[in-house]
């Protein structure tokens, strides 16, 4: 399977590209994003680009793809509904568009958020323009698109946020998140978790388009089920 992963240097986009890499049946892993990795791998092709609106210009090399994990994304914290509509409505849909229409047998995976407003029209701002994109995926003529709407995630292996106040926030509540999350597994997500369930629902499926905690949480489940199999 080759998958494009947008978001790679993103705290989720790390836990997915990791389990990417670990994976035996991903020969490749497209990295789209405007800033080098910093990792290298025989399975990684990376693409840096400036301008993640002008996919265009590097089409061909987009072309063929079984899936894509977009994992980019922006705190609205102190932007205006036009910024973040831009940032996130605007700037996912125009790389999507492009990918349905190469590659229209491809599963798209959309890394949102719990909470996510699937009317449009509700007071939050965040979660009306997330609705937004995530109907708006849903319309694009792919194979199949999932929603992945999250909870608290709990960094895994080494990862780290790279927004500065989420880095604080999990240095004081990392002793606290991850017992949590392993009393409730199905209400809280870990880095390793996401990136597992992406590549399950990615080669199987989902029961439905919109997979909440505890769907990702069966969704890994499956996958590590699967790969202790394969192992055997």
């Amino acid at each position: 399977m080759k998958v494009a992963l947008f978001g790679a240097t993103g705290m989720v986009g790390q836990g997915v590209l990791r389990e990417c890499l670990r994976d035996p049946a991903v020969s490749q892993v497209v990295c789209i994003g405007r800033t080098p990795l910093g990792v290298q791998h025989p399975k990684i092709e990376e693409l840096v680009t400036e301008n993640l609106f002008a996919l265009d210009q590097i089409e061909d090399r987009l072309r063929g793809l079984d899936a894509c994990f977009f994992c980019l994304g922006v705190s609205s914290s102190g932007m205006s509904e036009e910024s973040y509509r831009h940032l996130t409505y605007d700037l996912t849909l125009s790389a999507a568009s492009l990918l349905a229409r190469i590659n229209p047998q491809m599963t798209f995976v959309y890394v949102s958020g719990a909470g996510t407003d699937s009317t449009e029209r509700g007071r939050s701002m965040w979660a009306r323009v997330k609705g937004a994109t995530e109907n708006a995926l849903l319309r694009l003529p792919f194979k199949a698109a999932y929603m992945f709407r999250p909870g608290v995630i709990v960094p895994l292996d080494g990862i780290q946020s790279k927004t500065p106040s989420y880095r604080v926030l999990y240095s004081v509540l990392g002793v606290l998140l991850l017992p949590l999350q392993r009393r409730f597994p199905r209400s809280m997500s870990t880095t390793r978790s996401i990136g597992l369930a992406m590549l399950e629902v990615a080669r199987h499926g989902a029961k439905s388009p919109t997979l909440g905690p505890a769907d990702i949480h069966a969704a890994a489940s499956a996958a590590t089920a699967s790969r202790s199999g394969d192992s055997l």
